[in-house]
């Protein structure tokens, strides 16, 4: 079919479904003609109290050859989770977990505002942005996805993220999704019904994402669809994951569950090891498959030694940095990519980076890989008191993958940091539309199918809490996790001792790791400091567990 054909082919199945009408749809350019229509007609506000129409994206010294560099409006620098909704149709509204980070909004009030979206669209009378795409790598479960957008940024972006050409997949119009993606669109809240002037609503009914607003962050494209899967997947008795996953050369699979901060990436990342993706996944009959296409990474205080492969794809073509400052006094077109600050916070903490998968110097083919043999917890204990690796039962693992369990640090008030206890259920609760079960007896069946080894692995702080101790060592990380992959800490090739408050099985011995740090108890100056921080910690998992209902959904406590 001809470009021309595609794009009155567009320009009929948008009125149709969305009353779109009279619009010019520039369809699935390619990313060099995505970077030249976004230099040229991506505009919006980018500062504080600054015009709406200032350009959003930039290029680097390298210019095509380079990083696109795309600035969010400033109060969308990360994902609107309070101005983000489901349409509470009746056929769905008893079976979405509802929660403050997805809320209930009402069919009448979303059609009525996709309609006066649709108009101001209309009335507007500028070009948009079309670009099909698939989100997963299997056409078991793919569904096609179709982006309309305002900005070439976020087709860019999508290009970047989502697999293309996905054959085989059946039914494609029957189950596409499509969103509507409108930064220049004002929401009323007494109008509309929204709690702001933007919002993310996901409509399963209707197969439709509206993105209207100052709602611009390049992360909403991706995460609303990872959501979307999260619903799609568990109804086809399928298991979607956040999490990373890889292979060993021995045709070994592992999966990396684990929230911000706790080494997800930087683990799967292994050079003895090839990655099947970073972020977000498929468990299907078949084994398991990336959802995506590309790597969304956090840049801030990026060690460019640590992370060669990130570091290296920032002077690549078609890639996409996010809301890095440019240099004080030096334009953006006469810097390199490799000059700029990423410890720059000034604009936010959350600096992005988007990459195709194949910018990663081992990739398994088709970003899919066998059933996985190994299940790792990730989890970064600031309250410095888990063990550094436990080995878990079928039971222990249900209930430490709905409680998703890491530990943030709080503000920094003059030298004063405390440790903040943080639960996301199955390691991605606002993506999660169905409850955690849904999840977690998808995870047991295919565990005990599998007969897949579990472990909780703390990336945290030992010998005390955060200012106190000190973080473990990633060499000394490595080791645990090479140990688990390899099965060196199956029960019966090793000794435990199991912790008394926590009740976890601790490894008494693993190559390359001083035995002392095995168990936390060991590593603190004051037994009696450690235990009750111990103690605080063990209670906090017992009140989200309850707090949470758990105990309602099947899960059985270990804690």
């Amino acid at each position: 079919m001809s470009t021309s054909s595609t794009r009155y082919a567009h320009a009929d199945a948008l009125e149709a479904q969305l009353g779109l009408q009279g619009l010019e749809y520039r369809a699935n350019l390619t990313k060099t003609e995505l970077f030249r229509e976004a230099l040229e007609h991506d505009r919006g506000r980018i500062r504080p109290d600054g015009p709406d129409d200032e350009p959003k994206a930039y290029a680097t010294k390298l210019g095509l050859e380079g990083p696109l560099v795309y600035y969010t409006d400033p109060t969308c620098t990360g994902r609107p989770v309070q101005d983000t909704f489901g349409v509470a149709r009746p056929e769905f509204v008893d079976e979405i977990w509802w929660k403050p980070d997805f809320q209930q909004f009402p069919p009448d009030r979303f059609d009525a505002l996709l309609e006066r979206v649709v108009e101001h669209l209309n009335q507007r009378g500028r070009h948009l942005y079309v670009k099909d795409v698939y989100c997963g790598n299997d056409p078991h479960y793919a569904r096609p996805y179709r982006l309309v957008c305002e900005y070439a940024t976020h087709a860019y972006f999508c290009h970047n993220m989502f697999p293309k050409d996905i054959e085989g997949v059946e039914d494609e119009d029957g189950k596409r999704w499509t969103m509507l993606n409108v930064p220049s669109f004002r929401c009323d809240p007494e109008r509309d019904g929204t709690r702001s002037e933007r919002i993310v609503c996901l409509d399963f009914g209707r197969r439709i994402a509206l993105v209207a607003g100052r709602a611009d962050y390049c992360g909403v494209v991706k995460k609303s669809m990872f959501t979307v899967m999260n619903y799609v997947l568990p109804r086809m008795d399928e298991m979607s994951m956040h999490c990373s996953a890889n292979v060993g050369e021995a045709g070994d699979c592992a999966i990396l569950f684990g929230l911000s901060g706790t080494g997800k990436t930087t683990l799967s990342a292994d050079p003895e090891r090839k990655l099947i993706g970073d972020d977000e996944h498929a468990w299907t009959r078949a084994g398991v498959s990336n959802l995506e296409d590309g790597c969304y990474a956090k840049l801030i205080d990026l060690d460019k030694q640590a992370e060669p492969v990130i570091a290296a794809a920032l002077s690549m073509p078609g890639t996409l940095i996010e809301n890095v400052p440019p240099l004080p006094g030096k334009p953006l077109e006469e810097t390199d990519p490799q000059e700029l600050d990423l410890s720059d916070r000034s604009i936010t903490e959350n600096t992005r980076f988007s990459y195709p998968l194949s910018a990663n110097p081992q990739v398994m083919p088709g970003a899919k890989g066998p059933h996985p043999k190994t299940i790792v917890l990730l989890t970064a204990d600031a309250f410095g008191v888990l063990p550094p690796i436990s080995v878990l039962d079928e039971k222990e693992v249900l209930y430490h993958f709905v409680q998703g369990f890491t530990a943030k640090l709080a503000g920094t008030e003059v030298g004063v940091t405390e440790p903040k206890a943080a639960f996301s259920a199955c390691f991605g609760a606002p993506f999660m539309p169905l409850f955690p079960s849904a999840y977690a007896d998808r995870l047991r069946d295919k565990i005990g199918e599998h007969h897949t080894r579990a472990v909780l692995l703390n990336t945290g702080w030992t010998g005390g809490p955060y200012g106190v101790g000190k973080r473990i060592s990633i060499a000394h990380t490595r080791a645990l996790l090479d140990a688990a992959l390899r099965g060196d800490l199956d029960p019966g090739k090793v000794e435990f001792e199991v912790h008394p408050i926590f009740g976890l099985k601790m490894p008494k011995s693993c190559p390359g790791v001083p035995s002392e740090i095995l168990d936390p108890r060991n590593t603190w100056s004051d037994p009696e400091a450690y235990e009750k921080q111990a103690q605080e910690l063990r209670d906090m998992f017992r009140r989200n567990f309850e707090e949470k209902g758990f105990g309602k959904l099947g899960i059985e406590a270990v804690m």
